[in-house]
């Protein structure tokens, strides 16, 4: 009788042991999977360097907002969890091919917010645009595909994510454009978060262009950011006419 308790008691012991390394192993598996479809949506690999631009704030060259402050942690986050290095350079000191360092390029194109921002967009994104604060009609909207996406500030704004490997460059760039520093902050957070979203909803990982949207910004915040549109189809092909 006790030989038989000791021997339900050890098969019980090896039985918990072997659940327990099974558990280890798909949560191993699962965490190598996670890696991978971070690296391939970022373009990263362990042990390179993340290059981040950061922009100023909006009129106020020299400054930087709270909200693009925290784009930048977003960005550093990542690149840490992907157990890469990070640089941070301003948009206005930086001048050149990114090399063979992942670029995160932080801030919108307008009032010199982010020269470099205009420059990525002008080149490498030709199909969308952002209207100046001063148009009569549409004030920060942001168009591609000949649809246009207003800005509704405090309460709705839209925000740009786009990869793309610039002239020059051995590494991809990641483009992270809103309408204001909240929708920096809002797509940064998403990029961190979606990775796996990400990678199921582009047709590559190599190149693509994401419009995001950011609702209820008076109750979510830079939280509520959803996917609006995948516009990697006309993003990088310059309007017929332009």
């Amino acid at each position: 009788m006790v030989t038989g308790a000791i021997g339900d008691l050890v098969l019980g012991v090896l039985a918990s042991c072997l659940s327990g390394s099974g558990v280890w192993l798909w949560q191993r598996a699962k965490h190598g999977r996670d890696l991978r479809t971070r690296m391939r949506v970022v373009g990263a690999r362990p042990g390179d360097t993340c290059l981040i631009v950061m922009n100023n704030k909006y009129n106020a060259p020299g400054s930087t907002h709270h909200h693009d402050v925290q784009a930048m942690i977003e960005a550093a986050v990542l690149s840490h969890g992907l157990r890469c290095e990070v640089e941070v350079v301003r948009s206005d000191d930086f001048h050149g091919s990114n090399d063979d360092r992942p670029e995160f390029c932080i801030g919108g194109p307008l009032s010199g917010s982010n020269v470099r921002s205009a420059g990525h967009l002008a080149h490498s994104v030709p199909g969308v645009l952002f209207h100046p604060y001063t148009h009569p009609d549409h004030p920060l909207a942001i168009e591609v595909g000949g649809e246009r996406y207003p800005w509704n500030r405090g309460n709705e704004e839209y925000a740009l994510i786009a990869k793309f490997t610039g002239p020059g460059g051995a590494r991809p760039v990641i483009l992270i454009c809103g309408q204001s520093a909240v929708g920096n902050h809002a797509a940064a957070s998403y990029l961190r978060r979606s990775c796996r979203d990400i990678a199921a909803t582009v047709s590559s990982t190599e190149r693509f262009c994401l419009l995001l949207r950011i609702p209820s910004i008076p109750t979510y915040g830079f939280q509520g950011a959803v996917l609006e549109r995948d516009v990697s189809d006309t993003a990088f092909t310059a309007p017929a006419g332009v």
